[in-house]
């Protein structure tokens, strides 16, 4: 093999690790700053159904950019007293997906893109399955046990700083729950106490 090819292989590795030190560095940084400005709220219910309506409700304000839902986790006590989460997200397929592309990327680059792809999704899925990113499951399941059966309880991370609050607060107006954990401000847990209550 020529020097040359060999120096070309050298800098195409550099270049493979330069790429995901800055994508490793922007993903940190990109953590640090939502974990700094999540807020946190858990409404609970005395309807199994309640819950997930009102994040039907929350799902819509996002979409019309009122909101910046970070994670949205309903917790349903079942009359049997068994405490099950339903997950906004499915980490394992994301996971999946976003392993596939990089996989298939850097097999491109060694040309056997369909065993990158495949080594990717793999190692994607179990990274997925194995992330716990939003609201901890463990305090969920945790708060859950407490409930009373039949009950539902919405758990809600907030990204940012709701731009319109007023807006939110007359789309949330008269959906009733009370407010079991928040990290917000007594005076802003009350007026979301409030508007619940219609």
């Amino acid at each position: 093999m020529s020097t040359g090819l060999l120096d070309l292989d050298h800098r195409i590795y550099d270049i493979i690790l330069q790429l995901l030190a800055l994508t490793l560095t922007i993903a940190t940084k990109q953590l640090i700053k939502e974990k700094i400005m999540s807020t946190l709220v858990v409404v609970g219910y005395d309807d199994i159904y309640k819950a997930e309506e009102v994040r039907l409700q929350l799902w819509k304000l996002q979409r019309d950019y009122l909101l910046d839902l970070e994670d949205a986790v309903v917790c349903v006590k079942d009359d049997k007293g068994k405490v099950k989460l339903h997950q906004a997200f499915s980490l394992t397929s994301k996971g999946a997906v976003s392993g596939g592309f990089w996989g298939g990327l850097i097999g491109l680059m060694f040309l056997n893109p369909l065993l990158g792809m495949v080594v990717g999704a793999s190692a994607g899925a179990v990274s997925g399955a194995l992330s716990d990113f939003g609201i901890d499951d463990n305090f969920m399941k945790e708060l859950g046990a407490t409930m009373t059966p039949g009950s539902s309880s919405l758990f809600v991370l907030l990204r940012n700083e709701t731009a319109a609050p007023d807006k939110v607060l007359e789309e949330l107006k008269g959906t009733g729950g009370k407010i079991l954990k928040t990290n917000l401000s007594n005076e802003d847990e009350a007026k979301i106490q409030a508007a619940l209550n219609g």
